[in-house]
Order: C-alpha cells, then structure tokens, then sequence
C-alpha cells in the first residue's frame, strides 16, 4: 500500500468521526495539535489541524458527555497567501496566517509543529498545483481569478510587550502571588494594611491580565 494511504489511513483511525466529515477523494494527509482562530469567535480553539489533499481545517469532535462537533476548513485551491509569523514577546509559540480572497485563518502551536505544518502545507498545495497543471493554466487566464499555488513567506511581528501573551501571562501570575503573599502577613504578622494593600494590588493585576486577554482575543492579529 502506497505510504501516502498508509498515511491517511492512520490519521482516520486515530480521530474520531473523522472519516464521516472527509469529502470524496478526500485523504489525510498531517496533523498537529494546534489552536486555530478564524476571527470569528471571541476565543481561539484548541483542536487538530488537519491538511488533506483538499482542506486544511481545525477538527474536535467529542461524543462524551454530550456530542460535539467543531470542523472549520479552508480549501487548498482557494489559499493565496501563507505566512510563518514569529511575533515579539512570544518565546513558545509561533503562528502561521492563511489566507484566501475572503478569510483570514490564525494557527498557532510550538515553532517546531509550526514549522512542519509550514512544510506540510506546501508540498501538498505544490502536489495539485502540477497535477493541475491545465487548470493553473485556464484560471491564470481569467482576470481576478485565484490561482491554485499560494505564495509563501515569513513575517517578524512586532508588538508592545504589554500587550503580548508573556506580558498577560507575567501579570495574571504576579497578581496572583501578590495575592498570596497578603494572605500569609495577614494569617501571620496580623498587620492588615499592608496585607490588604498587597491583595489589592494583586487583585488588580490579575483583573488587568483578564481585561487585556480578551482585547487581545478580539483585536487585529
């Protein structure tokens, strides 16, 4: 069996209801785990990201306790842009931005799973762009239409640091020691000023943390 099938076969077997959401022809051909965000939600979602030789797209589906299904998919044939974006202030993650003529797609995960998925994406788009060799060559001749073959690059994003994931996480853990710390002078020392003004200011913080995650879920990438 060619190691392609053995491939797709593998990855059908290891997710749960996947084969009843693959299209005809369809075949897996990589997965990671990853959180894709289509900016369309207040919040990203942690999932699989699947690329078979027709879609990429973010899958969950759960039957317990309750049955649930997330599948969020965008067609290779429509990709025109994908870029490997390393932002400033984020050591772990790395994120690649995939983009058709109407949507924007967000797929974060440790730079090494980014960076094979980067690969991934690739070769597969690369594979049906010269088996469809005739039609890269009917839609280049029609004005505005979208080509098969994404271009592919790398971006350095730079942001405020308070505003980056390391600043949000640094400020929601300070806050909670701060917290912490004023709970033990005030069971300790009995001196509750001081005490109450560390809680304060740790309750402030952790406040601050929350407030600036959800700007930074809703905001512009």
């Amino acid at each position: 069996m060619p190691e392609k099938m053995l491939q797709a076969n593998k990855i059908t077997a290891s997710m749960k209801g996947l084969h009843r959401q693959l299209q005809a022809e369809e075949e897996p051909r990589f997965t990671i785990p990853g959180i894709w965000d289509n900016g369309e939600r207040q919040h990203s979602t942690m999932c699989d990201i699947i690329v078979t030789n027709q879609r990429i797209f973010g899958y969950i589906y759960k039957a317990f306790p309750r049955e649930r299904l997330f599948l969020d998919a965008l067609t290779l044939s429509e990709i025109t842009n994908v870029a490997f974006r390393q932002k400033a202030h984020e050591p772990l993650f790395r994120e690649l931005l995939i983009e058709t003529e109407s949507r924007k797609v967000y797929v974060r995960a440790p730079r090494n799973k980014i960076e094979a998925l980067f690969a991934a994406l690739q070769e597969v788009t690369h594979a049906k762009s010269q088996s469809g060799a005739v039609v890269d060559a009917i839609v280049a001749s029609v004005p505005g239409a979208a080509g098969i073959s994404p271009t592919y690059g790398r971006q350095q994003v730079q942001a405020p640091f308070e505003k980056s994931p390391l600043a949000i996480t640094l400020l929601f853990v300070g806050g909670i020691l701060l917290e912490s710390v004023g709970v033990l002078l005030i069971s300790s020392t009995h001196n509750s000023q001081s005490a109450i003004s560390l809680c304060f200011a740790g309750f402030v913080a952790v406040i601050t943390s929350i407030i600036l995650r959800r700007q930074r879920s809703k905001g512009v990438k």
